[in-house]
């Protein structure tokens, strides 16, 4: 849904919303879908799934992420006057699962220091699409 809000904000001109933004958006969800990914297909390995079987189901997990997409982009002229809240509301959702069940999670047990290094690294490298794409 936010890649659909965003690139429906970029279309319509009035959001101040640039393109490069829209896709600055779209590739920051489409990298942290592959660690999203690999928490669905990992356990289905350790399970005694096969790897390509594994490997399908968590690809198939962002699957719909397209769908919805679309499906704002073709509603955005109804939607356009409730897109910024659309914008902050996903911008909040994906705050909450953050600060609720991942970093708890990743400052658990022995080795908290890679889910640090690893946030850093993936804060580091929004910063640089955001400067990059304006």
């Amino acid at each position: 849904m936010t890649v659909g809000v965003v690139f429906a904000g970029a279309d319509s001109g009035g959001m101040n919303i640039s393109l490069a933004n829209a896709i600055a958006v779209a590739l920051g969800i489409a990298i942290q879908n592959v660690p999203e990914g690999a928490i669905i297909s990992m356990p289905m390995r350790a399970a005694g799934n096969s790897r390509w079987r594994s490997f399908i189901i968590g690809s198939l997990s962002g699957a719909i992420e397209p769908v919805g997409a679309i499906t704002v982009i073709l509603l955005a002229s109804v939607l356009m006057p409730v897109l910024p809240y659309m914008l902050a509301f996903a911008a909040g959702a994906m705050l909450y699962v953050v600060v609720e069940e991942l970093i708890p999670e990743a400052s658990a047990g022995q080795h908290s220091n890679l889910s640090t290094i690893g946030f850093a690294i993936g804060f580091v490298m929004m910063m640089v699409l955001d400067v990059v794409m304006g």
